[in-house]
């Protein structure tokens, strides 16, 4: 009997060194650099404790990991009606990182689900406010808008907004339709400016160079001749001969001296 009990007392010391070797073990945790632990004792908060090594105390102590890297959030796709009335689908992504382990676990029971939905109706009140052409071509202002609202109501839990980044915006149909008859009338309107103004100019030099030519007969019958060098340099079988200046200027004298004849007949 001696030798029986002897026997089951060697096999329960053995089997409880065995135990208190694991809670040993177990009492001691590595964090990485990015990590911290938040230690509950008795299901009080005590510390935040990393990185590198640990020890907690066994039974006592409880640890909960937290990262503090930038986490990148992404917000599910809204359906969102704008201040003009524009129904769109706008979805965003949300860069965020945590700064107080301790409060980011007692605060809120899950900061990153609660992040999300905060996020939701932030981008759903402050897109609602805003008309169609902000939200296409002032995304900045509007990402500088949601990025502090939603920090101010994350900051609670220690978790800090670092950016706010629209995606996509999906139009209906109908607006792209409309969207693309505009901007097609711009580039008209545009092209038609461009054009006018080319002929305006173009007016105003032809104007000067006749009034240059104009001026002095003689001016002219060299722009005569010029324009036969070009003709005759084309090899074509028409060509054009001026008449000289001075049979012109004798056809206009005579041509006022017969009205006024008339008038004085």
């Amino acid at each position: 009997m001696g030798g029986a009990a002897l026997s089951v007392l060697t096999v329960f010391m053995g089997f409880a060194g065995f135990i208190l070797f694991i809670i040993i073990v177990r009492s001691f945790r590595v964090l990485n650099e990015y990590e911290r632990a938040v230690i509950f004792r008795l299901g009080k908060f005590s510390a935040v404790k990393g990185p590198g090594l640990i020890i907690l105390v066994p039974i006592l102590d409880k640890m909960t990991r937290v990262s503090l890297r930038t986490i990148a959030l992404d917000v599910p796709s809204q359906d969102i009606i704008t201040k003009d009335n524009v129904s769109v689908k706008v979805n965003a992504v949300v860069y965020l990182r945590v700064t107080d382990p301790g409060r980011a676990i007692i605060q809120v029971e899950d900061f990153m689900y609660a992040s999300s939905l905060v996020a939701q109706t932030t981008l759903r009140s402050v897109l609602g406010q805003s008309e169609m052409d902000e939200l296409l071509s002032h995304r900045d202002v509007i990402n500088a808008k949601l990025k502090e609202l939603i920090d101010h109501e994350t900051e609670p839990w220690g978790v800090k907004v670092m950016n706010v980044e629209l995606k996509n915006v999906d139009l209906p149909q109908e607006m792209i339709r409309a969207m693309s008859r505009q901007a097609e009338a711009e580039r008209d309107k545009r092209a038609k400016i461009i054009n006018s103004e080319g002929e305006f100019q173009s007016a105003a030099k032809l104007s000067e160079a006749a009034g240059i030519l104009g001026s002095n007969a003689y001016a002219l019958q060299l722009r005569y001749l010029q324009v036969m060098t070009e003709i005759a340099a084309e090899k074509t079988s028409t060509l054009i001969l001026p008449l000289p200046i001075e049979i012109m200027k004798y056809f206009t004298n005579m041509n006022e001296k017969m009205e006024r004849e008339n008038k004085q007949g």
